[in-house]
């Protein structure tokens, strides 16, 4: 919104500077975006004196001119009439802008050189004489020559740029702006008188008006003038428009515009000789009816478009844009005006559908003033009257089938208080309100019943209330409180700290994170070769699913891993280390929530390590994936981890043999494998893959952030080896926990690191050789400390796996 001061004064004096003004208005919650003073381009505009005046050479309407521009003489090549040597003048000198955009630059005419120009008033905006030249030589106080035009002449008229919020259309006027100077001036603004002549006749037997869609237009009211003459606007009213960015057309459009920017109401002006009938139908449009508007362009119009017609046809997409059947023209001599209240939600949406914003749409859909419709009616016939002559028709058609207003609002001034963390009193809140046109009632000590002025239609609530207060009483006014926090650490929600904490470790084992979608193909189920039984057979189907292959919760998260390792084989990317951490959804049925249940998991296919100068590329096997997720499991403080082998039944989507659960503190984990060769065709998969899966919700309470530290150990360790003869189906595992389960004081770590089963062993036997890890916190051991607890453990592992030393 664009106001001029100039414009601001002729309703309320401004006692104060314009940046002071701007500050102001800004902590009111009118932000001014910008303060330029609108005569500042005619700083390149000289006062000139005409020395001499000759012919052109090769031009008989131009002449040359010879002009002081004070610091040096140019030559001006015109041809204005009433051009003469001793007139003062004002003279553009190159560089100068117009308002059109039009750059004045240096040039030859008819092949002499011209240096500048010498303007008319028209020009410059400064009147609207274009027969010839502006003279300055009439001034009481001769201007003095070369001196730039607005020093010359005290042109100074400063333009507001306001960048207003959508909740305050009551500022879209230059009236609005000037209440809210009113306040913080504490004055009231001075509305123009409108006195309107005695008509002639009477306006209902001339034409009538018919609301057939009273939700889109609750009131519409029109007055007609007859024997009215279109022509140029008079000075006044040019400069008005130009000081808020419009360009004068004609008075009647001019005067519309002008009444709009006054008082915020947008007005349009009919041809009541085109109307049909001379009559008014406010309708809608009918599906896939066309329209031409003002701006020459076919619009395409809906069911929900409001349309004000005459007796036969649309004359205007309404609260929009008028059409070319009805516009004013240079022998327009009978005019109806329309002043109406439009539902702002029916204006925004028939905007936007036609991606045509107006001023009036823009006002329009914010909500105009109820109330001031037949104000502003009246104040343009009024104008109308005296720019344009012709009669008024007595009466005035005001059809209002519904009636659009505030209602009362009760105010607790406690609850204002502990709002804004003020100390407000009853009567202070009143008085505020009061001076910007609202009426506040007290009902008791706490309470102010309070009516919002017409014009104020984004008031609804108390909490508007409490807004206007705050911007009333001064933001900076309210003093500077901090919220009471605790002195402890706030705590995190544990799962996603668990959550993060898998991500970190899954990515330092060199593996990549990926997210797929939470829906699946209803097959993946079948892909997985997952039994009847299973509960991951619990799908919840999607009402409304994307794709086919996207029609059910995911249960795992295997499905969409897989996915991804067949697009990646399927672009030549072998070597893939992938996991997700996400959630698996079991159904109870279409109309209830699902179970949730967050998993981890993980694939590795392709090679372990790259093919080097020192080492040939390896095939990744169970054994790797086995290790990473024991780096997980340690990383996230759980103890106690066994990995086992799993029956051959265990999990339906790996090699049976080639399987293994993942137990800690005697709770099932997860499962860990090479998928099976099924699901490997199933999926596209054309090598092998090994997978992992971890339940989160029953990891959650074995993990743990705390962390305990040790001093570093000052004395070396030792090791010694032990190889036992045992049955081929114990596990090395087993052996290793064995070791650690003797809990012998100086045992610091004990590893497998051998297994052999060749040919030399006996049949259903096989060697296992286990490293254990000695160390003393207070001392160097030495053999006979080492050896006794040896041969201790020696002779437990020989009793509980009924084993053998090699020969």
């Amino acid at each position: 919104m664009k106001v001029s001061l100039s414009w601001l004064r002729e309703y309320i004096p401004v006692d104060m500077d314009v940046v002071e003004l701007a500050e102001r208005l800004t902590m009111a919650g009118l932000e001014v975006d910008s303060v330029e003073d609108r005569y500042a381009w005619l700083n390149t505009v000289r006062v000139g004196r005409v020395l001499s005046v000759d012919p052109h050479p090769r031009a008989d309407k131009l002449k040359l001119c010879r002009v002081d521009a004070g610091d040096r003489t140019v030559q001006v090549v015109c041809g204005a009439p009433n051009v003469a040597p001793g007139m003062t003048a004002p003279l553009a000198l190159p560089g100068t802008v117009f308002p059109g955009g039009k750059l004045l630059e240096k040039g030859m005419i008819r092949g002499e050189a011209s240096e500048g120009m010498l303007c008319s008033e028209a020009e410059l905006e400064l009147g609207i004489d274009a027969g010839g030249i502006m003279t300055l030589n009439d001034r009481q106080e001769a201007p003095a020559v070369g001196a730039p035009l607005p020093e010359a002449l005290r042109l100074s008229d400063a333009s507001l740029e306001i960048d207003l919020t959508p909740n305050r259309p009551d500022c879209l006027s230059v009236m609005g702006v000037a209440r809210e100077i009113g306040f913080f001036q504490h004055r009231k603004i001075t509305r123009p008188e409108i006195r309107l002549p005695r008509g002639e006749g009477d306006i209902r037997e001339r034409t009538s008006v018919a609301i057939a869609a009273p939700e889109h237009c609750p009131r519409y009211a029109a007055r007609l003038i007859e024997g009215i003459q279109v022509r140029p606007s008079p000075f006044w009213l040019q400069d008005r428009l130009l000081s808020v960015g419009l360009r004068p057309i004609n008075n009647i459009v001019d005067i519309t515009n002008f009444v709009m920017m006054e008082t915020g109401q947008p007005l349009h002006a009919f041809d009541f000789d085109q109307l049909s009938g001379h009559r008014i139908v406010v309708r809608t449009a009918a599906e896939g009816e066309t329209f031409t508007t003002l701006d020459g362009k076919e619009r395409a119009l809906t069911d929900a478009m409001l349309m004000i017609c005459d007796g036969e046809r649309p004359v205007a997409v309404g609260g929009v844009m008028g059409g070319l059947n009805s516009e004013i023209e240079a022998g327009t001599t009978r005019v109806l005006i329309e002043s109406a209240y439009f539902s702002p939600t029916s204006i925004r949406r028939t905007a936007k559908t036609l991606g045509l914003g107006t001023d009036a749409s823009h006002r329009f859909e914010r909500g105009v003033d109820p109330e001031g419709t037949v104000a502003a009616l009246d104040r343009a016939a009024q104008l109308m009257l005296e720019t344009g002559g012709g009669t008024l028709i007595s009466g005035v058609i005001d059809e209002r089938p519904i009636r659009v207003g505030n209602a009362a609002i009760d105010l607790s001034i406690q609850a204002l208080n502990r709002h804004l963390g003020t100390g407000l009193s009853r009567d202070a809140v009143a008085g505020m309100l009061g001076a910007i046109e609202f009426t506040a009632t007290p009902l008791s000590e706490d309470l102010l019943r309070v009516l919002p002025p017409s014009f104020r239609v984004d008031i609804f609530r108390p909490e508007d209330l409490m807004e206007e207060v705050a911007r009333l009483s001064g933001y900076n006014s309210i003093p500077v409180t901090f919220p009471r926090l605790p002195a402890e650490g706030v705590q995190f929600d544990p799962r996603i700290v668990l959550r993060n904490r898998v991500k970190d470790l899954m990515v330092a084992c060199g593996f990549a994170e990926a997210i797929n979608y939470s829906f699946v193909d209803e097959a993946s189920c079948d892909k997985l070769r997952l039994k009847p039984d299973d509960q991951r057979r619990r799908l919840l189907h999607i009402l409304n699913p994307l794709t086919e292959e996207q029609s059910v919760m995911r249960t795992s998260l295997v499905p969409g891993l897989l996915a991804g390792v067949s697009r990646n084989l399927s672009q030549q990317n072998r070597d893939l280390k992938l996991f997700e951490v996400g959630m698996s959804f079991l159904s109870n049925g279409q109309d209830r929530l699902p179970d949730e249940v967050e998993i981890a998991a993980g694939v590795w296919t392709g090679a372990r390590s790259k093919a080097s100068w020192f080492t040939l590329e390896a095939a990744c096997d169970f054994y790797d994936l086995k290790g990473v997720v024991e780096s997980l499991l340690s990383g996230l403080g759980v103890s106690d981890v066994r990995v086992t082998a799993a029956e051959d039944h265990a999990c339906d989507y790996t090699r049976p043999g080639h399987t293994a659960v993942i137990d800690a503190g005697g709770v099932r984990l997860g499962i860990l494998g090479e998928l099976h060769p099924e699901a490997m065709k199933n999926f596209g998969l054309r090598q092998t893959a090994f997978i992992f899966e971890l339940n989160l919700d029953l990891l959650r309470p074995l993990f743990s952030e705390t962390k305990q530290a040790r001093p570093m150990p000052k004395f070396p360790p030792t090791d010694r080896d032990i190889t036992l003869i045992v049955d081929r189906p114990v596990e090395a595992g087993a052996v290793v926990a064995a070791v650690l389960a003797a809990r012998e004081p100086l045992v610091e770590e004990a590893f497998l690191f051998d297994v052999y089963d060749g040919e030399k062993m006996p049949e259903g036997k096989k060697s296992v050789s286990i490293r254990i890890v000695y160390r003393s916190p207070s001392e160097t051991l030495e053999d006979e400390v080492v050896s006794p607890v040896h041969e201790k453990i020696s002779a437990v592992l020989m009793r509980t796996f009924h084993a053998t030393f090699p020969a």
